[in-house]
């Protein structure tokens, strides 16, 4: 009982991440069935099948809010079935250090952008009046995101919504809304794959059903976060997330331990602690701006003079 309370409450913090960032419940989840002494493809296993269910509580969630675009839902979640299939049957047969580098790499810089571009510019230019994304860009994301998502046990939502922000082509809560609905599809193909691969072998249903509660209880409150949340502060969340989460495995590949990671991990919380700090001045500026212009209508709409022009009003 006491494991299952455990990780329930895992799942449930996972899931809080996951499901109002578009990332995370992969990564937190992982981490924790590893620190626990968990093989990495079991871990990833047991993450994927419990984000069967955490998946579609979240994309019913994030439906009933209006967070959810159904065509980019749709060209993701397919391709992105097929690489976590793959990647499912690659892990449990290859070792993975050699990609985690370039992997971390790609998303530090993927992160970096969004956390810049949302903290410091203008998001209603970067999002608004842009076209959805197509399928030339949502085929291999989908298929890239799935891949890596099963082989690193997390990975989805940093490899898809990292990169649909990046694009600037849907708003981020419809970004995290459908990244978020699409994984359900990714989870069903990659338990399937792994259930082939490992034959089901070594994984603890406890541990898998823990997270899965913890994560239903969680997915409601999350799809509400992410739609009461200003666009500024998503986007800034979210990429400093993504800095950070994979900073450590680069700085790792390249001979960076001890002091010197200590002193990277710290400057880069005070430059994401900065901007968000910026995108909370940026709200606030924006939202006294359409105040001010809504009390400026007003008055002009409640002149005395205001309907001496008009025939009709005579």
């Amino acid at each position: 009982m006491l494991v299952f309370v455990i990780f329930a409450l895992a799942g449930a913090v996972a899931q809080l991440v996951d499901g109002s960032l578009g990332m995370g419940y992969g990564v937190t989840a992982t981490t924790v069935l590893l620190a626990a002494g968990t093989a990495p493809a079991t871990a990833s296993a047991s993450v994927h099948f419990a984000k069967v269910g955490t998946g579609l509580a979240s994309g019913a969630a994030h439906w009933k809010f209006g967070n959810v675009d159904w065509p980019v839902v749709t060209w993701i979640a397919l391709p992105g079935a097929v690489g976590a299939v793959v990647g499912a049957v690659v892990l449990s047969s290859l070792p993975v250090a050699t990609a985690s580098p370039w992997v971390a790499a790609l998303l530090v810089l993927l992160g970096a952008y969004v956390l810049v571009r949302f903290s410091f510019r203008a998001v209603a230019a970067t999002v608004v009046g842009s076209v959805r994304p197509g399928k030339s860009l949502l085929a291999p994301l989908g298929l890239t995101a799935g891949f890596i998502d099963s082989i690193g046990g997390g990975g989805w939502g940093p490899v898809a919504t990292s990169s649909l922000l990046a694009s600037g082509r849907l708003e981020p809560r419809k970004v995290v809304g459908s990244v978020s609905t699409a994984e359900f599809v990714v989870a069903v193909a990659a338990s399937v794959g792994f259930l082939f691969a490992l034959a089901g072998h070594g994984i603890s249903w406890v541990t898998v059903a823990g997270l899965l509660v913890g994560g239903v209880v969680a997915a409601p409150f999350a799809a509400w976060l992410v739609r009461a949340m200003p666009a500024r502060l998503l986007g800034t969340a979210a990429g400093g997330l993504i800095v950070l989460t994979n900073v450590h495995t680069l700085l790792e590949a390249v001979g960076v331990t001890g002091t010197g990671m200590i002193v990277v991990h710290l400057l880069l919380a005070a430059i994401w602690v900065a901007a968000l700090v910026a995108a909370v001045r940026s709200v606030r500026a924006d939202r006294a701006e359409v105040e001010a212009l809504t009390d400026a209508d007003d008055a002009v709409s409640n002149s005395p003079t205001a309907g001496d022009g008009d025939p009709v009003g005579r």
